[in-house]
C-alpha cells in the first residue's frame, strides 16, 4: 500500500511541477495532495516536500490553519478574471459563459474566505 501511496505522491509532484509553467492547471492542490500522499508512504518525500523552499511554507500553512497567503489570493483572483475575460472575448456560448462564472464564482468565495497566513 505504501508503494501506491508513494506512487500518487510522485505523480501529484509531477502535475504540480507542470502547474508551474501551465496557465490553466493548478499548483498548491497538487502539492497539498502529494503532502497527504507522503505523508502515508514516505517520511523522506514528505520531509523533502515540506522542507521545500517553494511549496513547503504554503503546504504548513494550508495544514496548520488552513491559510493563504494574501499575495496568492490577489494573483488567484486576477487569473480568474483573466481566463474569464478570455473567454467572453472568445465569445464562448452564454451557457457555457454562466457555468463558468458560477464556477468561478465559487473558487474566488473560497479562496477568499480562507485565513490569511
Amino acid at each position: 500500500m505504501r508503494f501506491l501511496w508513494a506512487s500518487l505522491g510522485l505523480v501529484c509532484v509531477g502535475l504540480g511541477m507542470l502547474g508551474v509553467v501551465l496557465p490553466l492547471l493548478p499548483t498548491m492542490p497538487f502539492m497539498l495532495l502529494a503532502a497527504f500522499f507522503f505523508a502515508r508512504s514516505s517520511e523522506r518525500l514528505h520531509n523533502w516536500l515540506l522542507s521545500h523552499r517553494q511549496f513547503g511554507p504554503a503546504i504548513a500553512d494550508w495544514h496548520e490553519r488552513g491559510a493563504i497567503n494574501p499575495r496568492v489570493k490577489r494573483i488567484s483572483t486576477i487569473a480568474i478574471v483573466a481566463v474569464f475575460t478570455l473567454s467572453v472575448a472568445m465569445g464562448i456560448k452564454p451557457l457555457v459563459l454562466v457555468i463558468q462564472a458560477l464556477v468561478l464564482a465559487c473558487v474566488l468565495v473560497f479562496i477568499w474566505t480562507r485565513p490569511n497566513c
